[in-house]
């Protein structure tokens, strides 16, 4: 049997897993004593798929009335979510983060429906230039919705 994933779905699961991942190294690296760093060009933030970048999905979350729309936000979020949550339980089971940081990086998620994580993100969003939502890509932006709606404490 073949499954049919969207490419989006895929483009969003693998965005997570690398943010993610990247995400979490960066918290096990704040553990260690900073070292002061000169910043280079390699350091530069890397181009944003404008595809899936957090403007195009506020622009896709805010279609209310248009069924497709609502599908691709609502599994986009889905899958960002989906995707971050598995990233933490690897990285947790695999004994890279200590006990106290799994619990700090992952989402308290019981019984929250995701039209109140896409009115979250939305309202969050609205505080945010737009042209800086252009060059942050999806994945980022909500998850620094959520986070601050629903972390672990």
């Amino acid at each position: 049997m073949q499954r049919n994933v969207p490419p989006s779905a895929a483009r969003a699961a693998t965005g997570l897993l690398m943010a993610a991942t990247l995400g979490l190294a960066s918290l096990a690296q704040a553990q260690t004593p900073a070292q002061p760093m000169q910043p280079t060009m390699s350091q530069a933030a890397p181009p944003v798929d404008p595809s899936f970048s957090a403007y195009w999905l506020v622009q896709t979350c805010n279609q209310k009335n248009d069924n497709v729309a609502q599908g691709q936000c609502v599994g986009a979020i889905r899958g960002i979510i989906h995707g971050y949550q598995y990233g933490v339980l690897f990285l947790g089971q695999r004994g890279t983060l200590p006990a106290n940081e799994t619990q700090r990086v992952s989402l308290c998620l019981q019984d929250t429906q995701v039209s109140s994580l896409v009115d979250n993100f939305l309202a969050d969003a609205a505080q945010v230039d737009p042209d800086a939502l252009r060059h942050t890509p999806a994945e980022v932006a909500l998850l620094g919705s959520v986070h601050l709606h629903h972390a672990c404490t």
